[in-house]
This record gives structure tokens, C-alpha cells and sequence, in this order.
């Protein structure tokens, strides 16, 4: 006799997706695309899409948003297709929410609430888990009137003359306020943690490098090929939310700590961005911040419109403290035209003020010899200081090829060597404390 698993997982819901298309953002980007973009949402939520359409809109409703035309003929659809959840991609306030639930008789959920209910879905960290219910709570707030009728009921007061006291909406908005300071208390104690932990990483002489990008622009499978890590790296939007912090060994020396970040997305509501600083602290503080691009996508400079304007929300952008450059993934995706034009593009960036490009394929490796190479330049931007070592200075030999690049090595009869080698201030202080023996004599000649 056989057994078969049980299993206990609810069956998935069946979901209409739909992009209203207005004249003002179909200039910026496919409608197609961001359909897609859409769908590929809703099965990160496991959501089972029966069928997705672009909805061209001329004007808003401000009751339903769309057409009182468009919404009868939805809510047909919805019944002869069994829909569960109607998936607007586009922000919904909370009447229109209520009025297109009302028309459709279906769970309504607009692009913040889907994005939402995926972070939570997602985090699994304390920390990634206080960022998104705090977001969630903050999101929450302005649509308690959605659904409960209850909330219209009031509460009487103490004593006889305690008149009607509060709605039981006005208790539900001061408890979701006081628990939305509670976790903004508790998400600044990790703020001050992750702080404490930067400082003393800060003061290892290692250099720190963020990947940040579009959602699936191929960050996690990127940081894998670096680092030989095994961060999850699939092809679903948001697959990875939780930072993740390994060091990747740059040529010719001295190694470097490499954060992968979440991916940002168009629209990505405020309070996520707000909630997230924390983590994205990790990138403003980086020494070379790395955007990675889907090159091979037919979004490809609007996302990477998308991810500048969130780099300078946060204060991350390029400048004097910090080098950002661009990673052109996905290359193995073209064709040989495209590919041709955009190696050739990339090679035009170099005589530009633009970000440097580098075109990469993450999955194949192609690129990625040159992209270390480009990183190790970019780090190591001391002179470099010779060393004469004795014959027993093994332990400081070690030390010098950990954490610096080595730029010539010469051993001599005896058993002793010079080697040139670059070290950032803190290193070369560092190694002066630790080995008074060894001799720095100043600049080399490279």
C-alpha cells in the first residue's frame, strides 16, 4: 500500500491583473512591459493569473479610477472567469478601493498593497520584519474604513455625564499610532546597532562595495558569481529582501566586503523606502556602489531611472566620498547586433561624464574578470608604500597580501624581501603597530 503526501496548502487564489495605461507614464515606459512586470508580482505572491490586460485611460475616476463603462464590463469578467482578487497595478486610494470591491464583488488590491503584502511575506530577519509591518501599519492607517462596518459604533465614557466618548475608528487609528511609534522606537535601536556594527567594521581596513538595482536585474546571481555564496537567485521579483554581507577577494590582493541590497521597483511606496533606511544605510556608506542593470530588458533606462531616484532619496548617490558605477547584466540575453552595440555604448561611456559601464553576463561569467579588475582600481587608489621584511617576517608577509594589493615583490639571497604594496591609511597605520619591525620606507616607484 502506497501513501501520498498530504498537502495542507491552501489552493491558490485566481487573480485578474490589470495595468491602466495613461497618456502621461506610457511615454516612459511599455505597457506591455509593466504588465508583465505586474503578473510577475502577483505569482511572487502565488496568486494563479487567469488573465491580465492593459486598460487604456484617458482620464481618472476619482470615485473607481477607471470608466464607469470599463468597471461594469471588469465586473462581468470577474464572474465568468471565478475571479478572487482583482490586482490593479496603480495606487488606489482608499475609495476607490472600496467602490471598485463594491462594483466587482471581488478582493480589490492595488501595486502598494501587492508589493506590501510580498515584503512580508519575504522578510525573514527581525529587522526586515519590523520595516515591513511598520510600512504595512502606515499604509493601513488611511483605509480602516474600508471594509468594517463596526468602526462607525462609539464608545461611551466614564460617569453618567460621560457623553458619547470616541468612535471606535478614532480607537483603532490611536492604537495603530501608538503601535506605529513603538516599532519606530524599536527600528531606531537597530539603526544604532547596525551603526555600531558599521564602526567597527570601518575600522578593519576592508573596503565595502553595495549591489543595488532594479528587482531582478540579476544582483543576487551577480553577488553568488563573486563571492561564491548561496544567496537565493531566482527569476522572481523580490526574491531576495534581508541584506546579505560576504567578502570577495579582488585581484592581486587585498579582499573587500560586498553587500546585496533589495532590489527597488517603480512606485516603490514611500514608506517602504522610509522603513528600509536602515538597511539601505549600507549602501550610502559603501566605498563603490554598483548598479546593476538589466540591460537585456525593454524597461532598461527607465528602471535605471527608477533606482537614481531612490540612490538620491537616500543620499547615495555618486560623489566625492564614494564611486558609482554601472553593471550591464544579462548580456548573454542578446542577440549579436544588440550585444555589438552595447559593448560599443559602454566603451562610449568612458569618454563621458556618465557612470562607467561595464557589460557582464552573471550567469555565464562573461565580463566578470574585468568587472573585479575595474573594482580592485577603483579601491586601491593610495600610492603604494614599500616594505623590507626580514627573513622571519612571515606573519607580516601574510598580513600585507590579506589586506593590501601587491604591486611588486622582490626576494633577495638572504632570505629577505621588498615588497611594494598598496594600503589605505588605516591599513598602512595599522600595519605599522602591529610589525614596528618592518621597515616602510615611503612611496614606491611603480
Amino acid at each position: 500500500m502506497t501513501t501520498q503526501a498530504i498537502d495542507h496548502r491552501p489552493p491558490a487564489q485566481i487573480a485578474l491583473v490589470l495595468h491602466p495605461a495613461s497618456p502621461r507614464t506610457t511615454h516612459l515606459r511599455d505597457p506591455e512591459a509593466r504588465l508583465a512586470e505586474a503578473v510577475g508580482l502577483a505569482q511572487a505572491l502565488d496568486l494563479e493569473v487567469r488573465q491580465a490586460d492593459v486598460i487604456p485611460l484617458r482620464a481618472t475616476n476619482p470615485a473607481t479610477l477607471l470608466g464607469k463603462g470599463k468597471v461594469t464590463e471588469i465586473g462581468e469578467l470577474c464572474r465568468s472567469l471565478d475571479i478572487d482578487v482583482a490586482v490593479v497595478d496603480d495606487q488606489l486610494s482608499p475609495v476607490q478601493q472600496r467602490n471598485l470591491e463594491k462594483a466587482w464583488q471581488v478582493k480589490v488590491i492595488d501595486r502598494t498593497g501587492l508589493i506590501l503584502e510580498i515584503f512580508a511575506r519575504r522578510a525573514r530577519t527581525r529587522e526586515g520584519r519590523l520595516q515591513v509591518e511598520l510600512a504595512r501599519l502606515d499604509y493601513e492607517r488611511s483605509r480602516l474604513v474600508r471594509t468594517w462596518t463596526h468602526l462607525e459604533r462609539q464608545r461611551g465614557g466614564f460617569g453618567v455625564m460621560g457623553g458619547p466618548g470616541e468612535t471606535q475608528i478614532e480607537t483603532d487609528r490611536r492604537l495603530l499610532k501608538d503601535k506605529i511609534g513603538k516599532l519606530k522606537r524599536e527600528l531606531e535601536e537597530v539603526r544604532r546597532t547596525r551603526g555600531l556594527q558599521r564602526s567597527a567594521r570601518q575600522r578593519t581596513p576592508l573596503p565595502t562595495i553595495a549591489l543595488v538595482g532594479y528587482t531582478n536585474a540579476g544582483k543576487s546571481t551577480l553577488f553568488n558569481r563573486l563571492t561564491d555564496a548561496a544567496v537565493e537567485a531566482r527569476d522572481m521579483l523580490f526574491a531576495t529582501l534581508d541584506p546579505t554581507l560576504r567578502t570577495v577577494k579582488l585581484p592581486m590582493g587585498r579582499p573587500a566586503i560586498l553587500s546585496d541590497t533589495v532590489g527597488f521597483i517603480s512606485d516603490l511606496p514611500h514608506g517602504l523606502v522610509e522603513a528600509f533606511r536602515a538597511t539601505l544605510e549600507e549602501v550610502s556608506a559603501a566605498d563603490v556602489i554598483v548598479h546593476v542593470r538589466d540591460i537585456a530588458g525593454p524597461d532598461s533606462e527607465a528602471q535605471a531611472a527608477d533606482v537614481e531616484a531612490v540612490l538620491q532619496q537616500i543620499g547615495a548617490t555618486g560623489d566625492g566620498e564614494r564611486t558609482l558605477i554601472e553593471v550591464w547584466n544579462k548580456i548573454d540575453l542578446l542577440s549579436d547586433e544588440d550585444r555589438g552595440a552595447v559593448l560599443a555604448r559602454a566603451l562610449r561611456r568612458s569618454e563621458t561624464n556618465a557612470p562607467l559601464a561595464i557589460p557582464v553576463s552573471a550567469v555565464s561569467g562573461e565580463g566578470v574578470e574585468a568587472l573585479l579588475k575595474t573594482l580592485s582600481d577603483l579601491i586601491d587608489q593610495s600610492e603604494p608604500v614599500s616594505a623590507d621584511l626580514a627573513a622571519g617576517d612571515g606573519r607580516a608577509l601574510a598580513w600585507l597580501y590579506r589586506h593590501g594589493r601587491i604591486v611588486e615583490r622582490t626576494d633577495d639571497a638572504e632570505g629577505g624581501t621588498r615588497i611594494s604594496v598598496r594600503l589605505d591609511p588605516q591599513a598602512l597605520g595599522r600595519f605599522e603597530r602591529m610589525f614596528p619591525g618592518a621597515i616602510v620606507i615611503g612611496q614606491a616607484a611603480e
